[in-house]
């Protein structure tokens, strides 16, 4: 769900704006997951611009505040969802902790690091959400010590069925900044895309794993 539509435009021009977003519908990426893909998102950089990060963290702010005042803790995923972790925490006076894709294999060998303890509750920070895997394995750890998830916040999602299904099977909530609907529409408006590009980058979006066959 997005949290605010108005600022979803907004940041999404401010995405596209610094190159966080790149659409090459006729030249497409690959992604990791062997996936086709007509765009690339890396949020992590909102965090060479102080006035986009800024921006993000006070949204995000305002929306726990008025939705979850009540939390404990504020965690990030890492690695990307931690300096937002960070600037969120520290504008809120709230605790912080983050979770690694998995524990490490020495010292304590933890998994979850920083202060959060059984029994408290926490919002998780995200960067960007496609298939949800790496929102979804922060919630199990965090469940499996007895922390209560309030919710999952991400910068930006792509909204494919397959994360929505993982969030909905496991009663999460997860709310962003923006989203690729929105992204589409802002960079078909401010010339980012051309108008015969938006039927291709339309295609892609129903069926990420296949396409473009």
């Amino acid at each position: 769900m997005i949290i605010d539509q108005q600022f979803a435009e907004e940041i999404a021009l401010d995405l596209l704006d610094i190159n966080a977003v790149i659409l090459r519908p006729n030249d497409p990426f690959t992604w990791s997951s062997g996936w086709n893909s007509p765009i690339y998102c890396d949020n992590r950089l909102t965090m060479r611009y102080p006035k986009i990060r800024k921006k993000i963290a006070q949204k995000l702010v305002a929306f726990i505040k008025k939705e979850y005042p009540d939390i404990d803790v504020i965690t990030g995923t890492a690695t990307a969802g931690i300096p937002h972790a960070a600037w969120v925490s520290e504008n809120m006076d709230k605790p912080m902790s983050y979770v690694r894709a998995k524990a490490k294999a020495y010292g304590l060998g933890n998994q979850i690091e920083g202060g959060i303890q059984k029994g408290e509750s926490t919002v998780v920070i995200e960067d960007l959400i496609s298939t949800g895997g790496s929102a979804m394995s922060v919630v199990e750890a965090l469940r499996f010590v007895g922390v209560n998830i309030e919710a999952v916040l991400s910068i930006f999602t792509y909204g494919f069925d397959k994360a929505i299904q993982r969030f909905d099977e496991a009663d999460i909530s997860v709310y962003s900044l923006t989203d690729y609907p929105t992204l589409i529409q802002v960079a078909s408006k401010n010339n980012y895309v051309d108008a015969s590009d938006l039927k291709t980058l339309g295609e892609w979006r129903l069926n990420p794993e296949t396409w473009p066959n």
